[in-house]
């Protein structure tokens, strides 16, 4: 997250980031063009990488977990025959192979790869290892001149939905629903062993990310030819967009009042269990006094109590 001196920003942007620009790089030009003194971005995209990159603003920081839990959905293309140390084109080639799997090879792969599945992350990655950053003993490695990278453990992560979308000469198209944590790279890799060959991504397109997808996504050149932020303030979503799948709590003027101070809202009389009966359901809740967000609630102990705070 970045936050400096500017305008008190408040909501989402959804940028289509385009390739060969990394994330951090994107997220500067549009804050810029809002003067924004706050700004985030919902899951980092590769400079490779194209695709949904939604940019929360303000307030709307306090969501970002929101949407980032929710399903990602990605294009991706797998081309065969070269292994990468950093599983995508950008990497230099580590292993060969001459196999090239057809289609019914690919199709007969693909249930072993959907559902709850154990995945190795990539070595070139942002994951911690014992306090360092698993790129950073990557290059370390690389630098040392050793031949093999250290692996990381596997962690269980869930394919939802895996299509084989096109075979071509010596590559396949891919579209993949998948919950958070699921590396893409590792996905193709994977896919490239099983048919007995190797593989590495060559294209990657991030379709959705949660409740947002492309329908809402504005692209980084509109953004780049604006010399001022009247005209993109059109483009700015409400601090709530990321909070679709949470139950809203309507609260009275004096309550959200009691709520923005941190106090607790009884939760236990019939009517009040009534109002509150989606949010002990769903664990959180946003309390919202007309259309105003007020904070981020939960019922603990007979009580309706603020998790976050929305200064707005």
């Amino acid at each position: 997250m970045v936050s400096r001196k500017g305008n008190p920003v408040h909501g989402w942007v959804i940028l289509d980031k385009p390739e060969g620009v990394t994330s951090s790089r994107a997220v500067g030009v549009v804050r810029r063009v809002f003067q924004a003194a706050k700004a985030g971005h919902g899951g980092t995209l590769d400079p490779l990488a194209t695709g949904i990159l939604p940019i929360a603003f303000g307030e709307a920081t306090k969501t970002t977990s929101f949407a980032m839990q929710g399903s990602k959905r990605y294009s991706f293309t797998l081309a065969f025959g070269a292994q990468t140390q950093t599983d995508d084109r950008e990497g230099e080639i580590i292993h060969e192979s001459d196999v090239r799997p057809g289609r019914d090879a690919i199709m007969a792969l693909l249930p072993h790869f959907t559902g709850r599945i154990d995945q190795r992350p990539p070595i070139f990655s942002a994951i911690k290892v014992d306090g360092a950053r698993a790129y950073d003993l990557a290059r370390r490695a690389i630098a040392d001149g050793k031949p093999d990278l250290p692996a990381l453990d596997p962690r269980p992560v869930t394919i939802e939905r895996l299509e084989l979308d096109a075979v071509t000469e010596g590559a396949a198209d891919f579209t993949v629903t998948c919950g958070k944590g699921t590396y893409i790279r590792s996905l193709a890799r994977d896919i490239a062993l099983a048919a007995g060959t190797v593989g590495h991504v060559s294209r990657l397109r991030r379709l959705s990310v949660g409740p947002f997808d492309e329908k809402d996504a504005i692209s980084l050149a509109f953004f780049e030819r604006l010399e001022h932020s009247a005209a993109a303030f059109e483009h700015l979503k409400p601090v709530t967009s990321a909070l679709d799948d949470i139950p809203a709590v309507p609260v009275a003027a004096e309550e959200a009042a009691k709520l923005r101070h941190g106090q607790t809202l009884p939760a236990l009389g019939p009517s009040a269990q009534a109002r509150f009966a989606a949010v002990a359901t769903s664990e959180v809740g946003v309390a919202l006094a007309g259309s105003v967000p007020v904070a981020l609630v939960t019922v603990r102990s007979g009580q309706l109590q603020p998790l976050r705070v929305f200064n707005l």
